[in-house]
């Protein structure tokens, strides 16, 4: 069974998107040991899943009751609840969670003072809330770009100035992708990173598009992240056999395959 409509990412899809999906939650998984996590706007729940490995308790919420069936049904553990709900309205109780997770969520919906206000609500006074967005600038200005799922994409600047009036404390890191290489990078790093490329008759500057943003929220004093990477080479490697799988189911390459059958056959004889 598959939901895919283009705006959840299932683990059926795979390549640059999963690649920068699966790093912010391998980032998440610093803050959430042993931690009551909300992972809002969780799609088909595999996020949730792999957070629950770690926590005390993960709630899984999305606004569709299909999506939240189907990701009940395909990921158990006895950590891990999924709910319907909406941004603007968390299934949980005032002061519930330690960790909130809110990954490629706020640009699907215009209400984001009243996302912020809710996260508030449940997350205990000493949480961490961990939360991305795509870089109007290079997400969609600079490629000439239009995502229809996209409801209100924010610039960094507006990105910045909403959490920081919620938050006193903010981190604010940006992410790059680099052939199947992620990159999440502190302000600081991210102006000092180059990038190159070329071959043996020329070499090049590339232009750094860290596309997306990503945030990590609290109210009290927090470790900072100023550089981390995945490594995508096990997506990479992943979406090359799903490709060959593609290929070969193709009626095509069952024809050709047929026709060369019997040569096939010859040539083993004549090799004995």
């Amino acid at each position: 069974m598959s939901l895919w409509s283009g705006e959840r990412l299932e683990t059926n899809i795979v390549g640059r998107i999963a690649i920068e999906h699966l790093h912010r939650y391998a980032l998440a998984l610093n803050y959430v040991k042993n931690k009551i996590v909300l992972d809002i706007a969780c799609g088909e729940g595999y996020g949730s899943f792999l957070i629950s490995n770690k926590s005390k308790q993960v709630y899984g919420v999305d606004i569709n009751e299909e999506t939240i069936q189907f990701a009940s049904q395909k990921y158990k553990n006895n950590n891990l609840t999924f709910l319907k709900g909406s941004t603007s309205k968390i299934p949980l109780e005032d002061n519930t969670v330690e960790v909130i997770i809110s990954f490629e969520t706020i640009e699907h919906h215009d209400e984001h003072d009243q996302m912020m206000l809710e996260i508030k609500r449940v997350l205990k006074p000493d949480g961490i809330v961990i939360m991305s967005s795509p870089d109007k600038l290079y997400y969609s200005d600079k490629r000439n770009y239009k995502n229809i799922f996209h409801v209100k994409e924010l610039y960094k600047n507006e990105f910045k100035i909403l959490v920081e009036k919620y938050f006193n404390e903010v981190q604010m890191l940006s992410q790059t992708h680099i052939n199947g290489v992620s990159l999440i990078l502190d302000e600081e790093k991210q102006s000092s990173l180059e990038i190159y490329g070329g071959n043996f008759k020329r070499l090049k500057s590339e232009d750094k598009k860290p596309m997306f943003l990503v945030a990590i929220l609290s109210d009290q004093l927090m470790e900072i992240n100023p550089i981390s990477v995945f490594n995508g080479y096990e997506v990479d490697n992943d979406n090359l056999k799903y490709q060959e799988r593609k290929i070969k189911s193709t009626l095509t390459f069952k024809l050709g395959k047929f026709v060369l059958s019997p040569l096939v056959i010859l040539k083993k004889i004549f090799k004995n």
